[in-house]
């Protein structure tokens, strides 16, 4: 049985991505924020394991854990991230390292012992979420901390895939735009809500990165818009 590691599995699209992947045959690693559970009901095989991934040393200790236990990791699909608006005028140095440890920091800490274990190993698949102000600078003065936070996602992937060259090894960056979830919908009433993406299609495409139907995608960057 293939192992999936899903950060933020508490979270609107890691409970996509969590019943996509156990749907689908796989065994679920759930990492979960300290003294959260997942706040929905699953089917095993299911692990849950509360980790805080804003600290480097916590994350070194989970993952070296997880290996221990599990021996191997086919594939990690790092969903946690936050976001804050904000132009030029007000993203303060305090709100850049809020946004960078929110969506850089945790996916780095996650992704570097997990593709070093990948390397190992000679396969695996990494998915990280970017999004679109963070390739529009237009969206992205809007938004200044939270694109340049999700820019970083970008070459981190493509450097990791530099450093796994000749080996089955392959980190991918999915970019949707506003995801329908509960939270949007409130925070913008008003909105087209058909014109936004549904975390289970972004489910669906992650299995597709790690299916054996995407497995001569070498770098991918899969643009997500729906309709917007």
């Amino acid at each position: 049985m293939k192992k999936i590691l899903i950060t933020g599995a508490s979270g609107n699209l890691g409970k996509a991505a969590v019943n996509k992947f156990v749907a689908q045959g796989f065994h679920v690693i759930a990492i979960v924020s300290p003294g959260k559970t997942l706040g929905y009901e699953t089917v095993s095989p299911v692990a849950i394991i509360e980790a805080d991934l804003s600290v480097e040393k916590s994350v070194e200790e989970t993952i070296a854990k997880i290996i221990l236990d599990y021996k191997t990791i086919d594939a990690a699909v790092l969903t946690v991230g936050g976001f804050a608006s904000g132009s030029i005028e007000t993203a303060d140095g305090t709100s850049i390292q809020k946004m960078l440890s929110v969506n850089f920091s945790t996916a780095y800490f996650v992704a570097r012992p997990v593709f070093i274990q990948m390397l190992k190993q000679e396969s695996g698949r990494i998915i990280f979420i970017g999004s679109r102000p963070a390739l529009n600078p237009k969206e992205g003065k809007n938004n200044v901390a939270y694109a340049l936070s999700k820019s970083l996602l970008f070459n981190f992937s493509e450097m990791l895939n530099a450093s796994s060259s000749g080996k089955d090894v392959v980190c991918s960056v999915i970019v949707p735009s506003t995801i329908d979830t509960p939270a949007n919908r409130q925070a913008m009433p008003k909105a087209n809500f058909s014109q936004w993406v549904n975390p289970e299609d972004i489910a669906e495409a992650m299995y597709y990165l790690v299916s054996e139907k995407g497995q001569a995608l070498r770098e991918p960057v899969l643009k997500m818009y729906a309709g917007s």
